[in-house]
């Protein structure tokens, strides 16, 4: 649907990944590994877009070949 961006992260010896795409505006979360993201993000857009056609909000284009990109976050902000 839309291109997922993964990033890991590791916080007092738990590892964790978060998840955000930047088509959808406000869309982000965490998952204890890049399946579980993977999983909550399918059903978390589903439910976003829906949320943004209920409020009359404008909906991004539906991504005919999307992408889900793991890297860690200093990478993404270059």
């Amino acid at each position: 649907m839309i291109c997922l961006f993964l990033d890991h992260r590791s916080h007092e010896g738990t590892d964790y990944f978060g998840f955000f795409s930047p088509e959808l505006e406000g869309f982000t979360g965490i998952g204890h590994s890049i399946e579980d993201c993977v999983y909550k993000a399918k059903w978390g857009m589903k439910e976003h877009v829906e949320l943004l056609k209920e409020q009359g909000l404008p909906v991004p284009p539906i991504v005919k070949n999307p992408k889900i990109i793991v890297q860690n976050e200093d990478r993404l902000a270059a």
